[in-house]
């Protein structure tokens, strides 16, 4: 029996701390039944953080998947079809987010996914992909074991052994910095990976490691860890989190009196940063997938594009990657002579040097992207370009 949405999302609306497991056996058990499937529509599932601690990840990449499937729509759709986005809240959750996936898959029949964001997410629902074979397309998860689950998985964004030896150069070559020290979130796959990554890396540069501290998303008080780095004497300090922590953390390193520079990777990317950060975070440094100052067409129209589509709102680097990953499986769908999930990942795995806005995207053989990263620093609500650096 399939499950009407209608009736789904209105049972989750009313009792949103209910899973996705028990929302779909009440709908069964009310008797919501899913209206048959419009000939003329694919549909393409969605999961991300819309809620929870790391909302405006989810938020910023939907609004990105979104624009790219109203502009092909606008043009007719492809080959007559129109593509329809069905979206599910996984609440920053891994099991929700595996929920979703398989709810996507099985009720909803759905020909390929999109999301996650957070690494730790995607290597919860992933496997539901790669089991029912169908292609999942992650815009911005960096921790290389995402892709390795099976070749149903493919990702858009560098991964972090790529970001965090291009902050490792930058913190040793660029600012000849010698001593650093690390604050990792000791439970978040994207974290450590890119911790470990950029440990090894500098060291390679002759670089020293003069500290390892961790925390866990959730924290607030993170001054007994900074006041064991302050004691290493530091000349920066790598905070590869998410802006959630990092804003409170930066707050917290400058109330102890520490002036390094603090260095991060893309999870620092959200408006938020600077909110929960203040003046203590400007004039710190992290990778990202893109800069708005670039004058490139394709930048530069995707902005103004989004900013008509969401209240003048300037687009972060998660809503231009969401774009980027909704473009690709467009092209994809596009080549294929008959619309299955099989076809649509053969496509996929075909990628080669997509104008994105995120830079020119090749699907390497690991299904992983090949493409440059930027480095950014942090100035109020904007975050400057600082160099481009290339695989």
């Amino acid at each position: 029996m399939k499950i009407s949405r209608h009736c789904f999302l209105k049972i989750r609306s009313a009792m949103p701390a209910l899973s996705l497991a028990l929302v779909t056996v009440l709908a069964l058990a009310l008797g919501c039944t899913k209206k048959p499937t419009n000939t003329n529509e694919i549909l393409v599932g969605e999961f991300g953080s819309f809620s929870g601690s790391e909302a405006t990840f989810g938020q910023s990449t939907s609004e990105g998947v979104k624009l790219a499937f109203a502009e092909i729509n606008k043009k007719g759709g492809i080959n007559g079809k129109q593509l329809r986005l069905i979206s599910l809240d996984n609440q920053g959750k891994p099991e929700e987010a595996r929920a979703a996936v398989q709810r996507l898959i099985t009720q909803d029949k759905v020909v390929a996914v999109l999301g996650e964001v957070a690494s730790s997410r995607s290597l919860a629902a992933a496997p539901v992909a790669q089991q029912y074979q169908v292609p999942l397309i992650t815009p911005s998860s960096t921790n290389p074991k995402v892709t390795e689950i099976g070749d149903y998985v493919f990702r858009v964004c560098f991964i972090d052994p790529f970001q965090g030896l291009v902050m490792a150069k930058f913190a040793a070559l660029d600012l000849k910095k010698k001593r650093v020290a690390i604050l990792r979130d000791v439970k978040s796959d994207y974290s450590t990976g890119l911790a470990d990554v950029f440990a090894t890396e500098f060291k390679k540069l002759g670089g020293e490691i003069v500290a390892d501290e961790s925390y866990q998303a959730g924290e607030t008080d993170f001054k007994a860890q900074l006041t064991q780095l302050k004691g290493k004497k530091p000349d920066a300090i790598f905070v590869p989190g998410y802006y959630t922590e990092v804003g409170l953390i930066a707050r917290q390193t400058r109330q102890l009196g520490m002036t390094a520079p603090l260095l991060g990777g893309d999870g620092w990317d959200s408006e938020k940063l600077s909110e929960l950060g203040q003046d203590a975070i400007k004039g710190s440094y992290f990778s990202n997938h893109y800069t708005t100052e670039s004058t490139e067409p394709i930048v530069t129209n995707f902005i103004k594009a989004y900013r008509d589509a969401y209240g003048g709102k300037t687009p972060d680097g998660l809503a231009a990657l969401g774009y980027d990953a909704a473009g690709i499986l467009i092209q994809a769908i596009s080549r294929t002579t008959e619309i299955t999930p099989k076809n649509i990942r053969d496509e996929i795995a075909k990628t080669v040097d997509y104008p994105g806005v995120t830079g020119k995207i090749t699907i390497n053989e690991k299904r992983d992207a090949t493409k440059s990263a930027v480095v950014v620093q942090v100035d109020g609500k904007v975050n400057r370009f600082i160099k481009t650096i290339a695989p």
